[in-house]
């Protein structure tokens, strides 16, 4: 389980930096490819906006901050959950 969430978090850690980097050449927004990269990204983005200002200087930091959970969640809740499963298989 650890590593699924692990690859499922890479996965969508590329998809953010992804569609960050396509926002500053603004693509055509009819691309399924942008429509897609838009769609998984920009629910998480909103969710962090009404928490946290995240406009300084006309840039958007919410791909930041969410780079940041990903990476928090990488280091800390997956190395967790592998240990806890390792525990629970080695305890059975």
């Amino acid at each position: 389980m650890a590593r699924i969430l692990d690859i499922a978090l890479t996965v969508y850690f590329w998809i953010v930096v992804i569609s960050a980097l396509l926002s500053w050449v603004n693509p055509d927004p009819h691309n399924p490819i942008v429509r897609f990269l838009r769609n998984a990204t920009e629910p998480v983005y909103r969710k962090i906006r009404k928490y946290v200002p995240t406009y300084f200087g006309g840039i958007d930091i919410a791909p930041l901050i969410v780079l940041f959970v990903i990476m928090f969640l990488q280091y800390f809740l997956v190395p967790s959950l592998h240990e806890l499963a390792v525990k629970i298989k080695y305890a059975g």
